[in-house]
């Protein structure tokens, strides 16, 4: 074991839990708590201060991440796959974001990883309850850590979690302004997010026929699948929509010999994901989307050393162990659009920046930028007439990383040679548009 590795992993052993319920591990690094945000309901929060050698984490921002799915847990994946200071095998992250700003990590919504709730009527079931579970922890968290009510604080979010995160934020605004919360709110960072869950299921066929993925016959039989979906969400039938969606997923499987949802280069981690007989939409698209975040390696990590360490996990709280109930009980919301939650928050001033991957098909660039042109705003004409940016590759100068452009208060990144898990495929791009988001570079 190299002298880093064994450094880390005893920083991570001396770890202690105070009598408070509130763990504080060795030079007061991290924190963590629940927080009953509904009478039954507790939601899960892990708190690393930023660890910058040049600055102290009052003068770095706070930076909250939303996991997708529903159901996918931020303090497991978000944490240990993406952004976190350590990697699944605890080994330091040279792309941590915890270097430039203190990291907030929530299990959200209610029942996701640590999160749980007593009752089976506690699981969030629209995003209004969902923006309402985290303004409660938020006011929690900002009323008891003071030291943060002034530092910069954004919310940045990937899948589902940018959803998530957009009503969340305008919530948040008005919370603000009334005065219920107390903290400097400076902008949100929608990842790869479901923000018009439609014009990414529209755009599939045509993304997959000019990468080469699809022939004449599967594009017909992909724009088919997704046809019928809009006819659902066209007539609100939104619970309808998402079963329609998991069958336009299997018709887009069956077509592309299994092309992998997060990263059309990339092998199915697993087993190919095809449909068992007899197996409901539900469970399907629990094996698709909410299983590849809780793979058995991080699930014997998060269920072992960590649930040992963090000491505070009932002891019937399985993490991840109602994800499953979490994506049922917002099937009927899942479909429904947020878009005119961006246009509120880019007219209140909010500063909002889309983010996408280039290789992610779940919810493809083409996808995402069709819902951007339908922004009712009114410095779209302005950010449309302006020319994208190239960004330097991190690691290798001269080569391309990212294309972005900005105006006013809104931003896109286009980052290329990346799927969905952005930070997992291009870890030194990722930090650095977080830098310059945060306004660091």
């Amino acid at each position: 074991m190299g002298q880093t590795q064994a450094s880390s992993r005893l920083l991570f052993i001396l770890s202690i839990v105070v009598g408070t319920g509130l763990a504080v591990p060795l030079a007061d690094k991290e924190a963590w708590s629940y927080v009953e945000v509904r009478d039954g309901a507790h939601m899960f929060w892990w708190l690393y201060y930023a660890d910058s050698p040049s600055a102290g984490y009052t003068d770095l921002p706070l930076v909250m991440w939303l996991q997708g799915g529903p159901g996918g847990s931020g303090s497991g994946f978000g944490n240990f796959e993406e952004i976190g200071p350590l990697n699944r095998n605890q080994e330091p992250r040279k792309t941590s974001w915890v270097q430039a700003a203190s990291v907030l990590f929530v299990d959200n919504p209610v029942g996701t990883g640590f999160s749980y709730t007593e009752r089976p009527d506690g699981y969030a079931t629209d995003v209004a309850t969902v923006a309402s579970d985290m303004l409660v922890l938020l006011k929690h968290f900002f009323g008891e850590r003071a030291e943060f009510q002034g530092i910069p604080f954004f919310i940045f979010s990937e899948s589902y979690g940018g959803k998530m995160a957009a009503a969340i934020a305008l919530e948040l605004t008005k919370a603000i302004a009334q005065g219920t919360v107390k903290c400097n709110f400076a902008g949100v960072a929608l990842g790869d997010s479901w923000i018009s869950p439609l014009d990414s299921v529209m755009t599939w066929g045509p993304y997959l026929y000019s990468t080469s993925l699809l022939d004449d016959y599967g594009l017909a039989e992909v724009n088919g699948a997704a046809g019928d979906v809009k006819r659902a969400v066209e007539q609100q039938q939104f619970e309808k929509a998402t079963e329609l969606w998991s069958v336009a997923e299997t018709v887009v499987e069956q077509n592309t010999n299994g092309v992998n949802f997060y990263n059309i280069l990339t092998l199915e981690p697993e087993e190919k994901l095809g449909s068992s007989a007899g197996e409901n939409y539900i469970a399907l698209q629990t094996r698709r989307h909410i299983r590849p975040l809780h793979s058995q390696s991080l699930s014997a990590l998060m269920n072992g050393p960590i649930r040992k360490k963090l000491g505070i996990i009932p002891h019937n709280v399985t993490w991840g162990g109602q994800a499953e109930h979490v994506f049922s009980n917002m099937a009927g919301d899942f479909m429904r659009p947020v878009v005119d939650v961006v246009n509120q928050l880019l007219t209140t001033g909010v500063n909002v920046t889309v983010y996408n991957g280039q290789l992610d098909l779940i919810v493809d660039t083409m996808g995402q930028e069709l819902w951007v042109k339908q922004l009712g705003w009114e410095g779209l004409a302005g950010f449309n007439k302006l020319r994208w940016c190239a960004l330097d590759d991190p690691i290798t100068p001269g080569f391309t990383g990212a294309f972005y452009k900005t105006y006013k208060n809104f931003a896109f990144y286009w980052i290329l040679r990346a799927g969905h898990m952005i930070p997992s495929d291009q870890g030194p791009m990722a930090l650095q548009m977080m830098k310059m988001i945060t306004q660091q570079a």
